[in-house]
């Protein structure tokens, strides 16, 4: 059996960007995903049932641990002589390319799920498009996610177009639409989940689920929810996901609202996220930059309506005025007419409600995401 190997930075993103999808491809193939955080890693392997190497990495620029990680790298795949070396995000994408291409593997493939480079300037962001031109150079195929972010690749000149595939309709795994859907939580677990965080029967609650950070919008959203609550004070913002201080921190006076807020519930990071979908009405997801953003799909399986950027990916997954509604990146008054329309408008609410799992269950099954990228990887066979 060939071999395949999966890298990504930490391996959080091998559960959240790739959940299942390893354990569905080791039917095909001797599958290893590398990683760093040693006893997570290992973790998700024995979960998968899937072989696991740490490789220690930095999501930061970090130049003499990034060398040692490449070094470390390149004589792991010397050694195992993969036929497949397929990276997501951006440090494992440059490291693993570069140390696939220098073992000699034949097949280096790079999944692209969001540019972060879109936010920066200056010095930095010349810095980051040369290091992203260096892994498209190292990898024999790029993956755009999105047809979105195909057109900013080819915009930015980062490869060669005829190097680029936006695989199926795009997202790196789809979303198993069974385990994300209304039946999925009790009616009693909704009760529970309610009565902890005081949520009482008559209150709209929006939901936004994700890292807790600058270009997920949120400044703009806590700007847009205190506009929205001096008006209609039956109503809750739900914040699921870590607060993350050190690479992309919020205003003071953003954090402040959150801690202070009655109306604001913070609950952190959270492993399933279905319960708290089920105890919302709508979800928020104002990001500034996205891939193809698999938390818009979970929304819409549960039978959220969603209000997102008109960016990359979101726009792919939401129809304005058919399952969401899409609006102006870094805008808090966009925000804001977006949220008070959702609250104001009953028949346009339950339209979009209705809507919403559909267009997910229709184009972004799981099972038929894997089965696009499986029949990627066996049209590399006949390369051989």
């Amino acid at each position: 059996m060939k071999k395949l190997i999966r890298i990504t930075t930490i391996p959080l993103s091998l559960e959240k960007l790739l959940e299942n999808q390893l354990r569905f491809m080791n039917d095909y193939y001797e599958v290893t995903a590398v990683s760093s955080e040693k006893e997570r890693l290992k973790a998700f392997g024995e979960n998968q049932g899937v072989k696991t190497h740490e490789i220690a990495m930095t999501r930061q620029i970090t130049p003499l641990q990034d060398l040692k990680s490449l070094w470390q790298l390149f004589w792991f795949l010397k050694s195992e002589k993969p036929f497949i070396v397929h990276s997501h995000t951006p440090k494992a994408g440059t490291i693993g390319m570069m140390a696939a291409k220098l073992a000699g593997v034949p097949n280096r493939l790079h999944t692209v799920a969001g540019l972060p480079l879109l936010e920066t300037t200056g010095s930095k962001r010349k810095l980051l498009s040369f290091v992203e031109k260096i892994t498209y150079a190292c990898a024999t195929k790029v993956y755009p996610n999105s047809n979105g972010l195909k057109d900013i690749i080819i915009k930015e000149k980062f490869c060669n177009s005829n190097k680029l595939k936006v695989i199926g309709n795009g997202s790196s795994n789809g979303i198993n639409t069974d385990f994300f859907s209304p039946q999925s939580v009790s009616e009693g677990q909704i009760r529970t989940l309610k009565t902890q965080l005081a949520i009482s029967e008559d209150t709209f609650v929006f939901v936004f689920v994700g890292r807790i950070v600058a270009d997920k919008g949120i400044n703009e959203l806590i700007a847009a929810f205190t506009k929205l609550l001096a008006e209609h004070k039956k109503c809750k913002l739900l914040l699921v996901g870590p607060l993350e201080k050190e690479l992309d921190p919020l205003l003071p006076e953003t954090e402040a609202t959150i801690l202070t807020s009655e109306n604001i519930l913070s609950v952190g990071y959270q492993n399933d996220v279905r319960p708290y979908f089920a105890i919302s009405d709508c979800l928020v997801f104002p990001s500034y930059r996205e891939g193809f953003p698999n938390v818009v799909m979970q929304a819409g399986a549960m039978e959220l309506p969603a209000i997102v950027s008109n960016i990359n990916g979101c726009n792919e997954i939401i129809v304005s005025g058919e399952n969401g509604i899409l609006i102006e990146p870094k805008s808090a008054e966009a925000v804001y007419q977006a949220m008070k329309s959702i609250l104001e408008d009953n028949e346009l609410t339950d339209r979009l409600k209705n809507n919403a799992r559909h267009r997910i269950v229709s184009r972004y099954q799981q099972q038929v995401v894997w089965e696009a990228i499986l029949k990627e990887y066996k049209s590399l066979e006949g390369n051989v």
